[in-house]
C-alpha cells in the first residue's frame, strides 16, 4: 500500500494490487474516500469521488480539504500512479504542510 502524500492528516495512497482505472484512496482515521481520474489524450478531464465499500466517507471538512488537494496535485498523483503501475518504479512519499487555497 504505497502512501504517496499526506495533507493535514489525510493520507493519500493506492493499493499495490489494484489496477485501472487510475484512482487513489484518501484516509483519515476510520474514514476513507476514493478519487478516480478520467483522462483523454493524457489530460485529466474529470475526477470522480466515491465511497469505499465497508468504510465511512471522509467527513465534510476533510472531504473539502481532499478536493482542494486534488485540484492542486492531480497531475502529480497520476504521474506517481503511472510510475508505480506501468513502469514498476518506487514512488516517493511527500508530506504537504502548507495549507492550499
Amino acid at each position: 500500500m504505497p502512501k504517496i502524500f499526506e495533507y493535514f492528516g489525510i493520507i493519500i495512497f493506492f493499493y499495490s494490487n489494484e489496477h485501472d482505472p487510475i484512482h487513489v484512496h484518501a484516509q483519515k482515521g476510520e474514514y476513507e474516500t476514493k478519487a478516480e481520474f478520467f483522462l483523454l489524450n493524457g489530460e485529466i478531464t474529470e475526477i470522480k469521488l466515491s465511497a469505499v465499500k465497508g468504510r465511512k466517507s471522509l467527513k465534510s471538512g476533510d472531504l473539502r480539504d481532499f478536493k482542494l488537494f486534488l485540484s492542486n496535485y492531480s497531475e502529480k498523483i497520476v504521474e506517481k500512479w503511472v510510475d508505480f503501475f506501468v513502469y514498476h518504479k518506487n514512488v516517493s512519499f511527500e508530506k504537504i504542510t502548507t495549507k492550499l487555497s
